[in-house]
């Protein structure tokens, strides 16, 4: 019972986090939400900031679940069409998780006032999907898919305009459409570009 209630209460600060931000919201409001007097959030976490910091942690594990990252890498495709598909479901699952959407909104507010924040924005905004893609593009290298050449400077050309395409539909939702098709012409121009036929 207490476990579920931790949850529902990480549930809720995510929602008001990836809305107002850290500073925008406030325990009481928190615990209204829920239905709970102020005492009963404390009963589960001590402060504002021990919740903040179980959603971190929380959003660290829920994303290298769903998502992958360097330390939960995903399979090197077989096929050039197979990295298009994983491609295209991985955007798919970043753009419509509603977890994740919530937790891009949130590192994107933080990242700029909270150290760990930035962190975790800095690796899932970056970093991460680089090393990531490095291992993917050094593999398909090896199983003679791509062309020999920097995974890592490809994986980084790769990534940075998903990404930002990714944040595009974060802040206008009503281009979603258009910018997964945007994806897909960008990848498959990437594959005729570097893969072998």
């Amino acid at each position: 019972m207490a476990k579920d209630m931790k949850e529902r209460i990480l549930a809720a600060a995510l929602e008001m986090f990836s809305q107002k931000g850290y500073e925008g919201t406030n325990i009481r409001e928190l615990s209204a939400s829920l239905g709970l007097v102020k005492s009963g959030i404390y009963k589960h976490y001590e402060s504002k900031e021990a919740i903040w910091n179980a959603l971190l942690d929380r959003m660290i594990d829920y994303y290298g679940e769903h998502f992958g990252s360097p330390e939960h890498l995903p399979s090197v495709p077989d096929s050039l069409e197979d990295f298009i598909a994983m491609t295209l479901q991985m955007t798919d699952l970043t753009i419509h998780d509603e977890q994740i959407v919530k937790t891009r909104k949130v590192l994107t507010l933080e990242q700029y006032r909270d150290a760990r924040a930035r962190e975790l924005a800095t690796k899932h905004f970056l970093t991460g999907l680089t090393e990531m893609f490095t291992h993917i593009f050094a593999g398909m290298m090896d199983k003679g898919l791509l062309h020999q050449d920097d995974p890592e400077m490809l994986a980084f050309a790769y990534t940075t305009p998903i990404s930002a395409l990714i944040h595009l539909c974060d802040r206008e939702p009503e281009r979603t459409e258009d910018a997964m098709a945007q994806i897909e012409k960008f990848s498959r121009h990437f594959i005729a570009a570097y893969g072998v036929k």
